[in-house]
């Protein structure tokens, strides 16, 4: 519910600081006075769009923070959690509207684009006024307070969620079955690439061998005399070679039997030379014996590759791709051959799901059915406590069409009203009084009460056009609802004012030749005063103030009581 309402160069309030209880709230005031000034700022905490108009003569910028308690408001804790918003078992919406029409808004002090402001206010505050869009006015709401209402939200989740999976489904199947010609062009088109790769038989790494093989091929003939001359430097060559010349050294340093370090590191080295020379002489020899360089095999060589060259362009890819290119097209002609037993498989899931739906959707219908009955005897039984005794409040139930499965279930869900004897119902948003509309927004709110998710509901002057017992009677719906949720009220009616369990008091005065507005909250005396105005009089008559003496306390012992 709402706790704090701070406003600050809003319109003509200079800063406003509000305590909002638990409760029946309501706002009184004269004429002109700003009484609405507070719930254009609800509004505008909540994601209503704005203009510079609403800042403040003479100052930059308008804010407005609202704070409000969610322990107990479900859909709006696991809403934050989902946005990563949540502080706790509270809620601080901020609003900053600038003087050039700019807007920043903020949720738990974590900047956030209006949109989510607007998603969250829904959860959080129901404002209905005359010239408000509400939420009955929604054709979507409708569905959803019946299934609250007759506690069928659970088997609804469950019909939605079945009738997405059968769409999903569905559209896959027609995906599948869409154009089998073009299938079969497919997989002929498939099977001619594959029998081209599959007789090319490429083996994992032989391209980079078969290029490496084709290069010593190439430059065999050089490859060869240089391993033929280093050869013959260190072997072969009688006139003298690096062996002989490295065993005449190491014979000469032998003979001088010299006890010396440099002299035993030399002959060291020189022996590991000898030995190190000797073993690349035979590795050389090994290549020179095993080195093939018969023209024929250079030409099968090249002409490998050049298959392999040629069928990469073809399928435009890299030449080292061309296996992941084979098994791709295998994938994909395997899962096209076996997709007539997915096409069954699929058809078979339709049934059992279309089958699942229609079970769920039975007994779905058959408690909304109930659950509609009831309530349009008890709204139509409140309207006419309202002042509305020729109302009738219906709910229809159209069944849904189209070859696809709804998610709101087998039939659409729509408040139709009629309020004179004669006409036909017509849809809630085309209910041409406001204030007929308020009273039934009312009506339905006074209800569905227990069972609604939105803790603070505002009605702005939802009495106009009304008095006497009717008034009477709308001041004790409130309050019967405030007991339940937290209500603010709007009122001129001092039989609406005297009922609630708050009073605030909007005023405007001039000071240094400018406007502003304040609210104050009323108890003892003042209170008395104030309902004795609304009572009506140039003058406040002993009588007027003990009449309003008497409503305020017959409100308390029917609390009492």
């Amino acid at each position: 519910m709402l706790t704090q309402l701070s406003i600050s160069n809003f319109a003509i309030v200079d800063q406003l600081d509000l305590d909002i209880h638990c409760g029946m709230t309501v706002i009184t005031g004269e004429t002109g006075a700003g009484k609405s000034i507070m719930l254009d700022a609800l509004g505008l905490a909540t994601g209503d769009r704005t203009d510079s108009h609403c800042v403040r003569q003479g100052t930059d910028k308008a804010e407005i923070h609202a704070s409000f308690d969610i322990s107990q408001c479900i859909a709006a804790k696991a809403w934050l959690q989902e946005k990563d918003l949540a502080s706790d078992d509270e809620c601080i919406l901020r609003r900053v509207i600038t003087k050039e029409g700019r807007s920043r808004a903020y949720i738990n002090g974590t900047l956030s684009p209006l949109a989510d402001l607007r998603a969250i206010g829904e959860r959080l505050i129901d404002i209905h006024g005359q010239h408000e869009s509400q939420s009955l006015l929604k054709k979507s709401n409708h569905r959803l307070l019946l299934d609250d209402y007759a506690g069928t939200q659970k088997l609804a989740s469950e019909v939605a969620r079945t009738a997405h999976q059968f769409n999903q489904t569905h559209n896959e199947l027609n995906t599948l079955t869409h154009n089998r010609s073009e299938q079969h062009e497919r997989v002929q088109l498939l099977s001619y690439q594959l029998q081209e790769l599959e007789q090319l038989s490429l083996q994992e790494g032989e391209l980079e061998q078969l290029e490496q093989e084709l290069k010593q091929l190439s430059h065999a003939e050089g490859t060869l005399s240089v391993c033929h001359e280093i050869n013959a430097i260190c072997s072969d060559n009688e006139a003298g070679n690096i062996l002989q010349k490295l065993s005449i050294c190491l014979q000469r340093l032998s003979d001088l039997q010299i006890d010396h370090p440099a002299i035993n590191n030399t002959l060291e080295m020189m022996s590991s030379a000898q030995i190190q020379v000797e073993e690349a002489v035979g590795e050389i020899n090994h290549f020179i014996d095993h080195f093939d360089a018969d023209p024929a095999r250079m030409q099968d060589v090249d002409e490998r590759l050049s298959a392999i060259y040629d069928l990469a362009r073809k399928h435009r890819v890299q030449p080292e791709a061309l296996l992941e290119k084979q098994n791709t097209l295998g994938s994909e002609l395997e899962s096209i051959q076996f997709s007539d037993e997915r096409v069954e498989a699929l058809q078979q899931k339709l049934i059992e799901l279309k089958s699942e739906f229609q079970n769920q959707c039975e007994k779905l219908s058959r408690k909304r059915q109930s659950a509609a009955r009831q309530l349009e005897k008890k709204i139509t039984k409140r309207m006419a406590l309202l002042g509305l005794p020729h109302g009738e409040f219906i709910i229809a139930l159209t069944p849904t069409e189209g070859s696809t499965l709804s998610a709101n279930g087998a039939e659409e869900v729509e408040f139709l009203v009629t309020t004179n004897p004669g006409q036909p119902p017509r849809a809630l948003a085309k209910v041409a009084s406001g204030g007929e509309l308020s009273r039934i927004s009312l009506a339905i709110q006074v209800i569905t009460a227990q069972t609604s998710h939105i803790p603070s509901m505002i009605f702005d002057e939802v009495d106009v056009g009304i008095g006497g017992g009717t008034a009477e009677i709308v001041g004790a719906m409130l309050r019967e609802l405030g007991e339940r949720s937290q209500v603010l009220c709007v009122t001129h009616q001092p039989q609406v004012a005297s009922q609630g369990h708050q009073h605030l008091h909007v005023s405007k005065k001039v000071c240094n030749a400018k406007t502003s507005t304040e609210i104050v909250g009323l108890k003892g005396d003042r209170r008395v005063k104030e309902v004795a105005r609304m009572l009506g009089g140039v003058e406040m008559t002993e009588s007027t103030l003990n009449h309003a003496k008497e409503m305020l306390s017959l409100c308390v012992s029917r609390s009492a009581a």
